[in-house]
């Protein structure tokens, strides 16, 4: 038996399923409906139907069994309904040709008189129908019809607000998802920024956009690089290279938190952290000495299993000066917190002046450590455009104050010593 197929038949189904209806449990606001258009209509019947590819599905059923569903979609009347924008009223069902011949009309349940109008959504899509039926042929009134029309307004209606609580839905989850997104990049952002400078100075650029100079009198700034780092980069594969560089300069950052320093940054081979700010502390000079003993026993240990594997071993030169410097944030698009003054410039230039695999400090660091260390003089020493400048070399921790053999680590004598633990 041919049924008719509404014209935009795909694009009525994907408007239906938007409104995620089908399937779902019976709810007040329709079955009331029904129960209306079958009193208004002397009806035994009354259904609120929405009609996908294969069935019409029941949202609501005033007069059918609680466990009746749904049909096969071409079998039922409401399938001719969806395909007109208005009221289908067939007060005999046996004498409409279109109808008499239905499975439902001449057999059971042998329906014979049927009113029912199109549910039209906001976008002109037939969605399913709101109909009375009966299972003898009868008449009703125009203004019983109009309440069909009326009553099919107040179920498209309830339609409307369905889609429109789940566009909310989407919405919502959609903010949710955009927040937590926004969270997340802020964190990512946050935690950046957190690892690319001191957190009291990220807070206060965070806070104000900007970072206030300041002026520090007493600080200690470690330089330190690979001696030959240049041949590496010619007999070492680049990826080999950078992966080795970045283990070295990974420890070191554990190295330098553990004593208190700030990293301030890398330059090629080049590692450069400082003591004493961005918050003032007496023991600046003390924690730079502490890390550069602690960064060439982690390169002594590194270089006996190179030694093993027949590798080049990385030769550390650190140079270590104490005074007064400036710091800040520079940059737009990428900011650095960083340092200027003498006491930088000079922690690079006794660096320059080290033997590999040694620590040279200035006579200004050696003043305020030299109690706790054993130290080395090595005299005045030119530096390229500097006066001659008194040099040590910094050999370990004092063997009383020592954790460990190679002197290293302090014990808690070290720190007792003067009342700076």
């Amino acid at each position: 038996m041919h049924q008719p197929m509404p014209v935009n038949e795909a694009d009525r189904l994907a408007a239906l399923a938007l409104y995620e209806v089908v399937d779902t449990p019976p709810e007040f606001a329709y079955d009331a409906l029904t129960e209306l258009a079958a009193q208004i209509c002397n009806c035994p019947v009354a259904l609120i139907s929405m009609l996908e590819e294969r069935r019409q599905w029941f949202k609501s059923k005033y007069g059918f069994p609680a466990d009746f569903a749904e049909c096969p979609r071409e079998v039922t009347v409401c399938n001719t309904t969806i395909c007109s924008n208005d009221l289908l009223y067939v007060p005999d069902l046996t004498k409409d040709r279109r109808f008499k011949d239905l499975p439902i009309v001449i057999g059971e349940p042998h329906l014979r008189f049927y009113c029912g109008m199109p549910l039209i959504n906001r976008d002109g899509y037939a969605l399913g129908t709101l109909c009375v039926v009966d299972f003898k042929a009868h008449e009703i009134s125009s203004s019983q019809r109009e309440a069909i029309r009326s009553l099919a307004q107040q179920a498209v209606a309830q339609l409307e607000l369905r889609r429109q609580l789940l566009e909310r839905d989407v919405l919502l989850g959609q903010l949710s998802e955009a927040k937590a997104a926004a969270e997340a990049a802020r964190e990512r952002s946050d935690v950046l920024l957190r690892n690319t400078m001191p957190a009291s100075i990220a807070e206060e650029l965070k806070a104000h956009d900007r970072v206030r100079p300041r002026y520090h009198e007493a600080a200690t700034v470690l330089f330190a690089d690979f001696k030959d780092f240049v041949r590496l980069t010619e007999t070492l594969e680049p990826a080999s290279l950078i992966e080795q560089l970045n283990q070295n300069f990974a420890r070191f950052d554990q190295i330098v938190e553990g004593n208190r320093l700030e990293t301030i940054k890398t330059l090629g081979d080049a590692y450069m952290c400082v003591g004493g700010l961005p918050e003032p502390n007496r023991t600046h000079a003390i924690d730079a000495c502490l890390a550069a003993l602690q960064m060439q026993k982690f390169l002594r240990n590194a270089n006996r299993q190179r030694e093993r594997l027949h590798l080049a071993p990385w030769e550390l030169r650190i140079g270590i000066s104490t005074g007064s410097l400036v710091a800040g944030v520079v940059g737009t698009r990428r900011l650095t917190y960083d340092v200027w003054g003498n006491t930088a410039n000079l922690a690079q230039r006794l660096q320059g002046a080290c033997e590999p695999g040694r620590i040279n400090v200035a006579g200004s660091t050696f003043h305020q450590v030299a109690t706790r260390f054993e130290t080395e003089p090595r005299g005045r020493i030119e530096v390229k455009h500097m006066d001659a400048i008194d040099m040590y070399f910094l050999n370990r921790i004092q063997p009383d104050l020592a954790a460990d053999a190679e002197g290293c680590l302090p014990n808690d004598r070290f720190w007792n010593a003067r009342g700076l633990g």
